[in-house]
């Protein structure tokens, strides 16, 4: 099947050559030129990822990004043309799943959006269990193996580290973990979750202290490594 990708940028020519490339590589393009439309887009029609870019005549392209990520688990590439990090920082913290700075090379944006297509496919189903490299996580009997030797986790943590790996290589906030495990949000200054991904380590890491399948990534949260030995 077609994979229908929805781009949302009013510069015109970016959005024709991006719909012209990217048909030329088996994709299904939809344009629009401001949020109202492209949500719209993404409302009423099936696509099966978002090119969004930041700013737009009638929003902001991080208010559309979060608008998309409270109903839909759509994969989000976000573009900028200002290209600083707290941009960058601020749209995956709102669920964005990746980000390139204008101007790009067609070929770079392609790979990104090859790679959120293949983490979307590699979510979980009903009965299956994550597996990545010598870790595997089964949701139904909650529990986790490291060379299939089980690890010892709460109820709470095999919750967060559950969240984690069903988005590998998405950074998710603190909230956005608490609100994916609890559905609630953070009260101010609790880093209760710095504990608990500080014993989800401690469990399944080889060197908690040189950790290679949760990542810290600073001032935004963390993220679950999506290739892993």
């Amino acid at each position: 099947m077609t994979e229908r990708i929805l781009v949302v940028d009013d510069d015109v020519r970016l959005a024709d050559m991006l719909a012209t490339y990217l048909g030329e590589h088996g994709f299904d393009v939809v344009t629009r030129g401001t949020v109202a439309s492209g949500l719209a887009v993404a409302r009423d029609q099936h696509v099966d990822a978002v090119i969004l870019d930041v700013m737009l005549p009638d929003g902001d392209g991080f208010d559309a990004c979060r608008t998309l990520r409270a109903g839909s688990d759509v994969p989000i590439l976000m573009l900028t043309a200002r290209g600083e990090d707290t941009d960058r920082i601020v749209g995956l913290e709102l669920g964005a799943d990746d980000y390139l700075p204008k101007p790009f090379n067609p070929r770079e944006l392609l790979a990104r959006l090859r790679a959120v297509l293949r983490r979307l496919q590699r979510r979980v189903g009903p009965g299956e269990v994550l597996r990545f490299g010598r870790l595997a996580i089964d949701p139904g009997a909650r529990r986790v193996t490291v060379d299939g030797a089980e690890a010892a986790l709460t109820s709470h943590q095999f919750d967060i580290l559950l969240a984690l790996a069903q988005r590998p290589g998405r950074v998710l906030s603190r909230d956005q973990i608490m609100q994916a495990v609890r559905g609630e949000e953070l009260e101010a200054f609790d880093r209760s979750i710095d504990v608990h991904v500080s014993r989800i380590r401690a469990a399944i890491e080889d060197d908690p202290r040189e950790p290679r399948r949760i990542l810290t990534v600073r001032g935004a949260g963390y993220v679950f490594a999506d290739v892993q030995a």
